[in-house]
């Protein structure tokens, strides 16, 4: 059994109200999610390896299952592990508070928990770990605060996550004090009712994967502080984290390059000892950094977003971070990384809160990796 707690930054205990799905070791990787439904077929993803500063478009990445270098294999033959974390941007699981279009997210979705990740949902069961931007409050508060768009869910929609394989949010951001402090208490409580892992800008968390390496993770919002953000990394290595995700929710509305704020932020974090940073709120994509042997997704755009019936720009991505440990199981010797473009809707124009995949090899594939600057060489 998994087990995850999240710890203050004052480093007290926080004990879980549930306990974790179960976790099946497949080769060296751990597929979690609920046992019945570990896919062991092989599945074909984009492996890309290398970061250029522009993608070209007429350039055929790579595709395979997976990819390990000489080096890498080394660590793995002598005894290290192999730890496999997918990344998502934002899900707004809900419509704003005002809205009562026909074709909205309550409308479409009801309470049908299977429907929006059921185009992904066998990826994010056969990694050890899924991550994303939780961008609502979980409450059943009436309260709320005074804004352009207000998102408040039910707390039983949270069996979405539970049926997709997402394990764990980041609740730093703009939206999950909608229902102001008590929405955000009960969305705390909320999410620890239903088993899903939580950090934000005041809590760190940790969640132990079935072979035993914890995945640490903390979050900061837009115009966060940087020095809390590395108390947050000193904080959870004192805990034992092996691996360190900071998630970042900044920038710029409806901007495809990260700002100055960002790249100084983003650059500090992995300085300071974070194994990847990952950007939300522009929802947009922005591109991915390597930096210092590290990588950095300045912004994964939006992947299941309620909050709007349209969408002016439709592209996502599932980005997979494979991390290599060491021998000892207690640190990071390799990063690769895999990009599986998407569409956060099944149907154009219009939003159908269903993300799809996009064709290998089609202009929308490719419009993908070039606004996240990312290719790959044939070998």
């Amino acid at each position: 059994m998994h087990r995850y707690f999240c710890l203050p930054f004052n480093l007290s205990v926080r004990v879980p109200a549930a306990a974790l799905v179960c976790c099946v070791a497949t080769g060296v990787l751990c597929g979690c999610g609920r046992m019945e439904n570990v896919i062991s077929g092989e599945q074909t993803t984009v492996v890309l390896d290398t970061v250029s500063g522009q993608s070209e478009s007429g350039e055929s990445p790579t595709e395979q299952t997976s990819d390990t270098g000489a080096e890498t294999q080394a660590q793995l033959s002598a005894g290290g592990k192999s730890v496999l974390v997918s990344f998502v941007g934002d899900l707004t699981l809900t419509e704003d508070v005002n809205a009562q279009a026909a074709t909205g997210f309550d409308e479409v979705v009801g309470n049908d928990y299977d429907y929006c990740f059921k185009n992904c949902r066998d990826i994010f069961e056969n990694d050890d770990m899924t991550l994303a931007n939780l961008e609502t409050a979980v409450t059943d508060n009436t309260e709320h605060a005074d804004k352009q768009y207000v998102f408040k869910m039910a707390p039983e929609g949270l069996a979405m996550l539970n049926n997709a394989g997402i394990e764990a949010v980041n609740l730093a951001n703009n939206h999950t004090r909608d229902y102001l402090q008590e929405g955000l208490n009960e969305t705390r409580d909320n999410l620890d009712e239903y088993g899903i892992t939580w950090s934000d800008s005041d809590y760190t968390a940790i969640y132990e994967t079935g072979n035993g390496v914890k995945i640490g993770m903390f979050g900061i919002g837009n115009g966060g502080d940087a020095q809390k953000g590395y108390d947050a990394i000193d904080e959870l290595r004192d805990e034992g984290a092996d691996i360190v995700i900071a998630s970042c929710h900044w920038g710029v509305e409806a901007t495809y390059e990260p700002n100055q704020d960002q790249v100084a932020l983003a650059h500090g974090l992995i300085d300071h000892g974070a194994d990847i940073v990952i950007g939300t709120h522009p929802h947009r994509l922005q591109p991915i950094e390597q930096y210092n042997g590290k990588f950095i997704c300045y912004s994964l755009s939006n992947f299941c977003f309620g909050g709007n019936t349209s969408l002016s720009d439709p592209d996502s991505a599932i980005i997979q971070c494979e991390f290599i440990m060491d021998a000892g199981g207690t640190g990071c010797v390799d990063y690769k990384l895999n990009v599986i473009p998407f569409s956060q809707t099944s149907t154009r124009p219009g939003n159908d809160y269903c993300p799809v995949p996009y064709d290998w090899g089609s202009t929308d594939y490719y419009r993908v990796l070039s606004r996240l600057k990312w290719s790959g060489e044939d070998e």
